[in-house]
């Protein structure tokens, strides 16, 4: 169904749309999928380099697998249940995701690779805190999904100085970050 589409693509961008359309049983979600220039290369360096990989949900860090992530040296991080997180969101009345990004930029996220495919909040958040100069990650994958400011968040994302992966419009969701992520991870794999 994506045969033409595919035969167009950059050889690196295949595996990721083939693993996104396989996910969703949704084809339209091969012209939904945006890549920017390099985002491929920096996501299997940073993957290489042992990246810390920061997910906005807990089921995005469940759709991992973690022993194949510290093969290469890398770590999985999920902010969002973190007791600071929590105090933040509600001390500052902000959303819990917000909050787990402003804590997980604090902590250090340069070089990381963040996943967000639930929460527009945590994407608008990362978002400043790259124009602000507070973040410098690897790569961003935003794939929030919903009517409220999901397709806005990923646009912000996707305007950033930095390698994106997005899903363009309401459509997208936690399993697609993971989709990316393990071809990702599948790649840098048989790259070794």
């Amino acid at each position: 169904e994506i045969k033409d589409l595919l035969e167009k693509a950059p050889k690196s961008h295949v595996p990721i749309i083939e693993r996104v359309v396989h996910t969703t049983a949704d084809p339209e979600f091969a012209n939904l999928l945006s890549i920017s220039d390099g985002a491929v290369d920096a996501g299997l360096a940073a993957i290489r380099a042992g990246a810390k990989i920061i997910t906005d949900v807990k089921m995005i860090k469940a759709g991992i697998n973690e022993a194949r992530v510290k093969r290469f040296g890398g770590s999985l991080f999920s902010y969002i249940d973190d007791a600071r997180a929590v105090k933040m969101a509600n001390v500052e009345q902000i959303t819990r995701s917000a909050a787990a990004v402003r804590l997980a930029v604090e902590d250090g996220v340069d070089g990381a690779i963040f996943l967000i495919g639930n929460a527009p909040t945590a994407a608008f958040e990362l978002a400043k805190a790259v124009e602000a100069g507070k973040a410098k990650p690897a790569l961003i994958v935003a794939t929030a999904v919903g009517y409220v400011g999901a397709a806005e968040s990923k646009e912000a994302v996707a305007n950033l100085p930095v390698p994106t992966i997005v899903i363009r419009g309401r459509k997208g969701g936690s399993p697609i970050s993971v989709a990316i992520f393990n071809a990702l991870l599948k790649m840098a794999e048989e790259a070794n």
